[in-house]
């Protein structure tokens, strides 16, 4: 662990503020998964403060109490439920020299929390997990879980994120991209740009927010007649929409884990077809609670190439802590990458913690292996 990093009074144990929810339409998954790592947190090694982010961007403190962050009877939990204070607001100092948390209410007098010693975000899709609050931890020197503000805005933009593989030599699907000045000024000429696309690899297509995550607002479209209401359906996530062919094969997954002597991947898993829906969406993933097979039945020569492909993404987008990488294991037997996670999902369902189970690093140790690679790093340049 880096002495800077280390808590400044002698005998004090680390403060983990788990930050969650967030302004983005993944607000409930955050919050499932910041249920699950309040849960692995050994409370004998670490303080911890749970604050949450509602989707109108208000830093609360919240109750810590995870089994009311749970899906339960298909409803999804949300911060405005778990928040002490309706009105109530957490600051974090941008002072790099103070690590202080301060709440405040309207009328009271603002109230210290301590200081602060690393920041475990689990915030999923823009405003969180694409490099905004890793700046904002930067400004604050608050070390923290996970991707850097580059690789975090890579990891949330598939279309660059597909460029930088590309540009370091690893498999990538073919795919296009509709930008919001050419949907909302010229649609016909955008279409015109799918059609000539699916002329050439193909129907399906698949239209998603080039910016989202956890298959929210994914469409599986079989022609043209379909293609404006999906592109309507991207939009409501993210005005920018990348559009994919379908990839015939089998779906595998593989997590990286930043360990002292450097990344390491774990056992991949695989995503077998599900049959109630058309693919793996987000009611497939977090309602419908279907679930991968862990460890892939994959050769032993396919687990080592997928293995090197995950390390290889990883360093890529020059990612720190974690990743999950998911590809796709082509009928003709080669790996293309489909797209990378900073920050996958860690409910008690996710793939990311199962594939790390599976190779031996039990969901505590992999919450605490996080905190600590967090600790030993720097802010700023490195």
């Amino acid at each position: 662990m880096s002495s800077e990093n280390l808590p400044t009074s002698p005998g004090r144990k680390p403060r983990v503020a788990v930050v969650f929810g967030g302004r983005s339409s993944e607000h409930a998954i955050s919050v499932v998964t910041a249920g699950a790592v309040l849960r692995a947190i050994d409370r004998d090694a670490y303080d911890v403060l749970p604050i949450g982010i509602t989707t109108d961007g208000r830093w609360a403190l919240t109750a810590d109490e995870p089994e009311r962050m749970a899906i339960a009877d298909r409803a999804l939990p949300s911060v405005d439920d778990l928040a002490e204070s309706a009105e109530g607001s957490v600051v974090l100092s941008v002072d790099p020299g103070s690590r202080e948390v301060v709440y405040s209410e309207p009328g009271s007098v603002p109230k210290v929390l301590g200081d602060v010693d690393v920041v475990f975000p689990v915030l999923h899709g823009p405003y969180g997990e694409d490099g905004t609050l890793q700046g904002l931890l930067e400004l604050a020197g608050v070390p923290y879980v996970g991707a850097g503000v580059l690789s975090s805005a890579v990891g949330q933009d598939k279309e660059y994120m597909k460029r930088v593989f590309v540009s370091f030599g690893l498999p990538v699907g073919p795919y296009e991209v509709i930008r919001p000045r050419e949907w909302e000024q010229e649609p016909s000429a955008a279409r015109r740009k799918i059609t000539d696309f699916a002329a050439e690899h193909g129907w399906p297509l698949f239209v998603k927010p080039a910016r989202g995550g956890s298959s929210m607002g994914i469409t599986k479209v079989d022609g043209p007649s379909g293609l404006d209401a999906a592109i309507e359906e991207a939009r409501r996530h993210d005005p920018k929409v990348i559009v994919e062919s379908l990839l015939s094969g089998r779906e595998i997954e593989c997590g990286v884990l930043e360990f002292e002597d450097g990344p390491r991947a774990s056992v991949p898993a695989w995503i077998p077809p599900v049959t109630d829906h058309d693919f793996y969406d987000f009611e497939a993933k977090y309602i419908d609670s279907a679930s991968g097979v862990v460890p892939a039945p994959i050769t032993p020569e396919q687990t080592a190439e997928v293995q090197r492909l995950a390390i290889a993404a990883f360093e890529a987008a020059s990612c720190e802590g974690l990743v999950r990488a998911d590809f796709f294991l082509t009928d003709e037997g080669e790996f293309v990458i489909n797209e990378i996670n900073t920050m996958p999902g860690f409910t008690p369902i996710s793939m990311y913690p199962r594939m790390w189970q599976e190779s031996g690093v039990s969901y505590p140790e992999l919450v605490d292996r996080l905190i600590q690679a967090a600790l030993r790093r720097p802010t700023g340049l490195r």
